[in-house]
């Protein structure tokens, strides 16, 4: 399902009058006439309100001598939610595009010859240096502390800090003096 298709569903189902009429149709096929009665609106209005639940697929209309019934769309009602909110493959590659535009951006502002100029304030930007800095371990291999603050001062003078914070991040694992990189 395409993005517009799911934003036109969720508009119209936020209208009050449009919802209570879903749920009424979920009883059963019913005409204008009879959901106006049913819910203390005009047939005006419950006809304005149809043509919206059509348009977004919600609702199908057949004639029936002179009414016309409607009917909710089983096979959109049924569909998961998550399907219908899930991106589509080019939405998740244009993602996947910015994040990748936006790391960068934040390895260019922060390091400088190869060194971390400043360890930065905000979460998301100090987890990407120092997944940079993590590419230095290799993962599962036990490294002596001695050897690890000499990886870390490569990058940064200030290797407690950093070496704290990797592991309160989950980035290492601490047991005693030995330290594994575990993501």
């Amino acid at each position: 399902m395409t993005q517009e298709n799911a934003l036109r569903i969720f508009k119209c189902l936020s209208d009050l009058s449009r919802l209570r009429i879903m749920q009424s149709l979920t009883q059963g096929d019913m005409y204008a006439e009879l959901l106006a009665e049913r819910l203390g609106l005009t047939p005006s209005t419950v006809s304005f309100h149809m043509k919206k639940l059509e348009e977004a697929g919600l609702v199908v209309s057949r004639k029936e001598q002179y009414y016309t019934v409607y009917s909710i769309c089983r096979e959109l009602i049924n569909e998961p939610l998550l399907d219908i909110v899930s991106s589509g493959p080019e939405e998740i590659d244009e993602q996947r595009a910015r994040e990748e535009k936006y790391r960068k951006k934040v390895i260019d502002a922060f390091f400088e010859y190869g060194k971390l100029k400043a360890i930065p304030v905000q979460r998301k930007k100090k987890l990407i240096c120092y997944e940079v800095i993590a590419g230095q371990f290799v993962p599962g291999k036990v490294y002596e502390e001695k050897e690890l603050n000499d990886i870390i001062t490569k990058f940064h003078e200030d290797y407690c800090t950093i070496r704290r914070d990797m592991i309160s991040e989950g980035i290492l694992q601490r047991d005693g003096s030995k330290y594994v990189r575990i993501k």
